[in-house]
């Protein structure tokens, strides 16, 4: 691959220990013969916004899938290198898949609610990790989630009605109130807003904002002005190697490799 592709991206980037989630180091994804991403390094903080930006097929939401082992349920994917989620090597053997997902959770790009009620959407995670003791409280998990995700003043009075009967962007946030129930560390989400109109985008948008902080947040996007919204960190991927990551008015304003400027001034994408 081209050397500038090949060069190590984090350099521009400083996270504090004491605010480091997760790590990547160089870690590859092969399905079967195909390599799809290559050598990615990077490092996610808790105190701030991560966006994944680049043309489609480059690898983006791959790399994303890696961060909590979504790849397995894929029979020829096969992830090396390593990722550690506090110090703690994700692709270990010993590593509890199902907690793991409870711990960094996932948005997809199409809303999925269950075929069930609004409540029993949010309650479905809490109850099979055991995160409630009685109804009382896991009532309480259900509101606080829903408030979260600034769903519950439109559904509190709804809550035994089906989540496949709201509008696509209240389902979007129905289920990132799902991912939100059972206290995860870590939330990627992959193309979020894609399927949603531009009202809904704008919600899920104040809503990532709101979060932030509380949760580290990764995001997929193909739309550069939306990474610049919601992001203070992007990573430009192109042709599976994370090209360059850097502060987001950085990589937007002074972008240090070529490949990274052409992406963004709308040579390519």
């Amino acid at each position: 691959m081209n050397d500038e592709i090949a060069a190590p991206a984090t350099d521009r980037i400083a996270i504090p220990p004491e605010t480091l989630k997760m790590t990547a180091r160089d870690v590859d994804v092969f399905y079967g013969a195909k390599q799809a991403i290559e050598k990615v390094s990077i490092d996610i903080g808790m105190d701030h916004v991560t966006a994944f930006i680049g043309p489609s097929g480059c690898g983006k939401s791959t790399f994303l899938r890696t961060l909590n082992r979504m790849n397995d349920t894929i029979p020829i994917a096969r992830v090396t290198g390593q990722i550690e989620l506090d110090g703690e090597n994700i692709y270990d053997a010993s590593m509890d898949v199902v907690q793991l997902r409870a711990r960094v959770g996932m948005v997809f790009q199409k809303p999925n609610p269950f075929p069930k009620s609004i409540f029993e959407n949010v309650a479905y995670g809490p109850r099979i990790h055991g995160l409630s003791t009685s109804k009382a409280e896991l009532e309480e998990i259900v509101e606080k989630s829903l408030v979260r995700a600034g769903l519950w003043d439109e559904v509190k009075d709804r809550l035994t009605e089906s989540g496949t009967a709201l509008s696509g962007g209240q389902q979007q946030r129905l289920c990132i109130a799902r991912a939100i129930a059972v206290d995860p560390e870590v939330i990627l989400m992959d193309e979020p807003c894609s399927a949603l109109d531009p009202i809904a985008t704008a919600k899920i948008e104040e809503l990532i904002h709101e979060l932030r902080g509380r949760y580290a947040i990764v995001i997929v996007t193909h739309n550069m002005q939306q990474a610049a919204r919601v992001s203070q960190r992007t990573a430009f991927f192109h042709l599976g190697t994370l090209v360059e990551y850097g502060e987001t008015s950085d990589l937007f304003t002074n972008p240090q490799k070529e490949r990274t400027k052409d992406y963004i001034t709308g040579r390519y994408g």
